[in-house]
């Protein structure tokens, strides 16, 4: 009786190194990349966002990932089937930019995962992220009308196209929502990528709209929103971050941020491209899946007070319930 037990033991251990070893193997041969916009992983923005992600997935997996910051136009296809050539098994594309880069790409190596970031794409092998920006715009138009003193407050959104016109049009219903009259002051940084990454025409911006009586600004726009923000903050301002929690940039300056998940949307297709549950197609993620937000903490609970939280709030939970509906401007 004892042999058998021992006999037992020991094949069980062989059984448990066998499982410990086909892990590794797998693991070995998992190789997942991300791929950044114009801007760079560091743009306390967007970019940096899906670094976050990134991040985790390797500090909790102890998996290395590449990575790649696009600087330039021409390097977005050769990227990609680089990547792909040297053995990535899943590249996170940041950005609608990127689409026909991806395209490209995923049609070369149907084996390989794509998940993109901001559009759209219907292929076999391309896992497409979109949010309900309008959804989070609308609580932060709540905000700057609740917290505005001159009745006007301001937008200055980064390239002019039809996601950033669905953070504008959500802003100003929700601004509306509070006061009918209020008057909201909008501006488009420009209509190329470059627009994103323009942080003195950000501030110019941003300057013009307090000349004319703006005293709270969304700075929908990328790295732009970095002058837009310091614009703000020279002036006494206030302004509203976008994607990252922007709080901390100008301690008490920042009314909130509405954040934009794209953290978590990198750590989920890194895992599950990994675990084998990743599946391509479209996911739309807004309030009620946490992908839309705001930030609160110690940088701005004093501009917000428990009032405008509990308005927000539920207005919040009434998006969610389907009692409010926030107009979506590429559905129009």
């Amino acid at each position: 009786m004892p042999q058998a037990k021992l006999f037992l033991a020991v094949l069980l251990a062989y059984c448990l190194a066998g499982f410990v070893l086909q892990a590794q193997a797998a693991d070995a041969k998992f190789q997942p990349a991300i791929v950044y916009d114009m801007g760079g992983r560091f743009d306390k923005s967007f970019n940096e966002s899906g670094w976050r992600g990134a991040e985790r997935f390797k500090s909790e997996a102890g998996i290395p990932y590449r990575e790649f910051e696009i600087t330039n136009e021409g390097q977005r296809e050769l990227t990609f089937v680089n990547m792909a050539r040297r053995g990535a098994t899943i590249i996170v594309a940041i950005g609608f930019t990127q689409r026909s880069a991806v395209a490209s790409a995923a049609k070369q190596f149907p084996n390989v995962k794509f998940t993109i970031i901001d559009v759209a794409l219907d292929m076999p092998n391309v896992q497409s992220i979109v949010y309900r920006e309008h959804e989070g715009a609308y609580l932060m138009g709540m905000m700057a009308a609740m917290a505005t003193r001159t009745g006007k407050i301001g937008f200055v959104g980064g390239m002019d196209i039809p996601i950033v016109r669905r953070y504008e049009l959500g802003y100003e219903e929700g601004a509306h929502a509070v006061s009918p009259t209020l008057e909201v002051l909008q501006n488009m940084t420009g209509t190329t990528p470059a627009a994103w990454i323009d942080p003195t025409r950000g501030a110019e911006l941003a300057r013009s709209q307090f000349d004319r009586g703006v005293d709270v600004v969304f700075a929908a726009a990328g790295t732009t929103g970095l002058g837009i923000m310091q614009a703000a903050a020279d002036q006494g301002k206030l302004s509203i971050g976008v994607d990252s929690n922007q709080n901390g940039l100008h301690p008490g300056s920042v009314l909130t941020s509405q954040l934009k998940r794209v953290d978590q949307a990198v750590y989920r297709a890194f895992n599950r491209a990994r675990d084998g549950s990743w599946k391509p197609g479209v996911q739309s993620l807004g309030l009620a899946e946490g992908g839309v937000g705001y930030a609160m903490d110690e940088n701005n609970e004093k501009l917000v007070t428990p009032a405008m939280l509990a308005r927000v709030e539920a207005a919040r939970a009434a998006i969610i319930a389907g009692a409010i509906k926030v107009t979506d401007y590429m559905a129009k």
